[in-house]
């Protein structure tokens, strides 16, 4: 049976709104840490504000993620773990690894505002400690400066200098929900309003297209809200509507573990879409394949189906995730030695198969005979060299697999938890305006965090989601308290 097709939220007319039931200068919907964010740089503008949130509580996506943020420039916790930073480097390292056509304005504005959106973040209360973490990810035991993306990984070194840009906010327990607890109260001591369990429905727009307010729901009873200055849509991607899924990204129904919470069913970005806005890149999404740490796996080798090696084990999990899922449909080994290998301390995967040579593991795990074989000789003579030819895998990676017992790791879609998320959204401005498919902003509405359309798209690094959320919903405040002038 087909499925019928997504559609946008329908607005209302302003002129069919009998009355009020209350009025700010900016409404924004949701409450994670873009909707926060805004929220306090609203208040801190002067303006009234009222947040629509249709859990019990604040918190969102970000809530429930480990809290990192992808921002840099020259930050001063960069420079404080000893490490340069420039605009124009972290702009040339973007503009290389996200695409295939990247948002030169927002990435811009992003790069350059970097250290002074980290001095933001620390003003509101948001604590960081100068420590640097040389492993790969971040954990409430490893907080501060580290690398999460292909900063270090070929070509990118030669295109960009290389810097840590992941910064981790200094607590115990979990960082994300430390970080929002940090942005709610800040919001809640600047007098900004909150409205829990409200459902968001429609806009509400001027007959010359501006959008005054928003229709929701509370506990079952309609509210009409005016928004004299703007509407901030800060209400996440829509991971969890399968329908929008199918509709628009059907390769990432594959991924088992959505990185999202209830709230990430598209409603934001239908709202934004009914009210003229442009939906862009809706069929990317973050892929990660988690099969570090600890990172000494790295010094394995992947293969496909056909036992070929297809990547650079080095790579950031987010591009093995996204280049296994999607290029090779899923289905992917590790192969690993009895020197390297090591078990992994969760979503540990299944070893498809053992042998005392590659070619009885090549037999035990059902290769085409020969083709792992060919592939580890071909590796090893590489390694032996200290030079992977094939795909430039570091140094520091790279070891010949000649201790016996081998084995191979069954990295494939449905032995492993892939973790995914949307990353198509809204398109919007340097300012967070929501534009038109003809680029024509649309007065009154803005958007941020996962409603809105991210700067990578593909082509993602850790903390990203949360960096451009705070980064963007802060500056989608600063607009709609402006009132778009």
């Amino acid at each position: 049976m087909a499925r019928e097709k997504v559609k946008p939220c329908g607005v209302l007319a302003s002129g069919d709104v009998g009355r009020w039931d209350s009025e700010s200068d900016v409404v924004i919907v949701g409450l994670g840490g873009a909707g926060a964010c805004a929220a306090i740089a609203a208040a801190e503008s002067g303006a009234e504000t009222l947040v629509l949130e249709r859990a019990s509580a604040g918190g969102g996506t970000t809530e429930v993620s480990d809290g990192m943020m992808y921002i840099g420039g020259g930050t001063s916790l960069q420079q404080a773990c000893g490490f340069e930073d420039s605009p124009e480097e972290m702009f040339k390292f973007l503009m290389a690894s996200v695409g295939p056509e990247p948002d030169e304005e927002r990435i811009r504005a992003f790069c350059e505002g970097g250290p002074a959106h980290y001095d933001w973040l620390v003003a509101q209360g948001v604590p960081f400690e100068a420590e640097f973490y040389a492993g790969r990810m971040l954990s409430p035991e490893q907080q501060g400066l580290t690398y999460s993306g292909n900063e270090l990984v070929h070509p990118f070194p030669d295109l960009a200098v290389p810097a840590p840009r992941a910064h981790m906010a200094a607590c115990t327990g979990p960082t994300g929900a430390f970080l929002m607890q940090k942005l709610l109260e800040r919001a809640l001591a600047l007098g900004v309003r909150i409205q829990p369990d409200t459902r968001a429905e429609t806009l509400v727009c001027a007959p010359d297209g501006r959008v005054v307010g928003v229709y929701a729901r509370q506990t079952g009873r309609d509210q009409y809200l005016r928004a004299r200055r703007g509407v901030v849509l800060c209400a996440g991607g829509f991971i969890n509507n399968q329908e929008m899924v199918c509709q628009f990204a059907p390769s990432l129904m594959k991924a088992q573990y959505h990185a999202a919470t209830d709230g990430d069913d598209g409603r934001g970005i239908r709202m934004g879409m009914g009210a003229g806005g442009a939906a862009v890149r809706m069929h990317t999404g973050q892929i990660t394949l988690p099969f570090y740490p600890p990172k000494g796996l790295m010094r394995g080798v992947f293969v496909n189906a056909q036992a070929q090696r297809f990547i650079a084990e080095d790579a950031y999990q987010g591009t093995m995730g996204e280049v296994c899922l999607l290029e090779q449909h899923g289905r992917v080994w590790l192969i690993l030695d009895d020197e390297i290998f090591e078990r992994r301390a969760y979503a540990e995967p299944e070893i498809a198969g053992v042998g005392e040579s590659i070619e009885e593991l090549e037999a035990e795990v059902g290769f085409p005979e020969g083709a792992l074989q060919f592939t580890i000789e071909a590796y090893n003579r590489d390694a032996r060299r200290g030079e992977d030819r094939l795909f430039h895998k570091g140094a520091e990676y790279l070891k010949p697999l000649e201790t016996p017992p081998f084995a191979a790791f069954d990295m494939s879609w449905d032995k492993i938890p892939y973790a995914v998320f949307t990353l198509g959204g809204l398109r919007t401005n340097a300012r967070a305006e929501v534009l038109s498919v003809d680029g024509i902003r649309i007065p009154g509405l803005y958007a941020a965090g996962r409603t809105a359309a991210s700067i990578s798209s593909p082509g993602y690094a850790s903390g990203t989601s949360v960096g451009e959320a705070t980064f963007f919903g802060r500056v989608a405040g600063f607009s709609a308290a402006g009132g778009g002038a």
